[in-house]
């Protein structure tokens, strides 16, 4: 364990929504040396806090994690991110810091923020590592966004993820896109396969890139108060509900007391059936608590440890529905 803070190695995850930088990050805390402290910093887009629980549950205790919700994290002023990151090394003294931005968020503003004198000596900068599911590089939803391409033109190395459920094409067809790319063909890129990171990869060089004319970012809006979260006042329903915006999207979050119990089947239904990019929950149920993690591809679930409330967070299109939603989340309450 270092005795003084300086030089900490630390890496950006980036990537789009539903790219797998969560179970990437799960991956490569399973590969730690064994004699090495972690540090994880992660930033939702949502409010209620969700993947800081799933990585946790896979954690062990010299894995020390920090949550920064609501998208903040990328704000240009980037209070909430350095606030958060002094706190979790005070803490943590780790010997690796990484730091997973939300997949709507800006990183270049984060790569900034942590390259000011500030933090010149206490961390050494090293690859920034994008994922990219190639399934999505035919869809102009994700290509003519701003932030996708925000999130490979400041890579190091680009990671083609989920390439286990490739077809034949895919895997060539983001090669022969990024060849296209002026500003993208000296990319090095990587294939992942089942959330797998190779720890080298960690330690590669980072440099600083000629990137394409800026797209200013529209940070999101919030309608919650940072402060308010630390404890929770539940209104007469039990439960309150958070949302935000931002980059085309919307996320909705509940969070209910810890009295409520889902009925675990017909959750993972409503979850599959969602007209949602994202879904994540940590949840209280009737078969015990568990972790859900949706992006369109089925459930996924995982067993927990003791959760002090339930809460689910979904992140989807402008158009979404939330009036019909609400009530089919509420009808999945098994008892209270």
């Amino acid at each position: 364990m270092p005795t003084k803070l300086s030089q900490i190695p630390t890496n950006v995850i980036t990537g789009f929504l539903g790219a797998g930088k969560s179970t990437a990050i799960l991956n490569l805390i399973q590969k730690k040396p064994s004699e090495e402290r972690w540090a994880i910093l992660v930033n939702e887009f949502g409010e209620v806090g969700i993947d800081g629980g799933l990585i946790d549950a896979a954690s062990s205790p010299d894995v020390f994690i920090r949550e920064v919700p609501g998208g903040c994290m990328c704000c240009t002023a980037g209070l909430p991110m350095q606030m958060a990151m002094n706190m979790l090394l005070a803490r943590a003294k780790p010997d690796r810091l990484l730091i997973e931005p939300t997949g709507l968020g800006h990183p270049l503003e984060v790569l900034s923020a942590l390259a000011t004198e500030h933090y010149q000596q206490l961390l050494d900068l090293r690859a920034t590592l994008t994922l990219v599911d190639a399934r999505k590089i035919s869809d102009t939803r994700y290509t003519d966004h701003a932030t996708f391409n925000e999130q490979l033109a400041i890579a190091d190395i680009i990671v083609a993820s989920k390439a286990d459920q490739y077809g034949a094409t895919e895997f060539d067809q983001l090669s022969a896109y990024l060849e296209q790319k002026d500003w993208l063909s000296e990319r090095r890129l990587e294939a992942s396969r089942e959330g797998e990171l190779a720890l080298r990869l960690l330690d590669q060089p980072r440099r600083i890139w000629q990137l394409p004319e800026p797209v200013l970012p529209s940070a999101p809006t919030s309608n919650v108060d940072e402060s308010s979260q630390a404890e929770i006042d539940f209104p007469p329903e039990g439960f309150i509900r958070l949302s935000n915006s931002g980059s085309g999207f919307v996320s909705h979050g509940w969070i209910f007391r810890s009295d409520f119990v889902f009925d675990r089947p017909a959750l993972a239904g409503l979850i599959k059936e969602t007209a949602a990019e994202r879904v994540k929950a940590l949840i209280r149920t009737n078969k015990g608590n568990v972790g859900f993690n949706f992006s369109g591809e089925g459930v996924e679930e995982v067993m927990l440890r003791a959760l002090p409330d339930s809460r689910l967070e979904l992140i989807a299109s402008e158009d979404f529905r939330l009036d019909l939603f609400e009530p089919k989340l509420l009808a999945t309450v098994q008892t209270l």
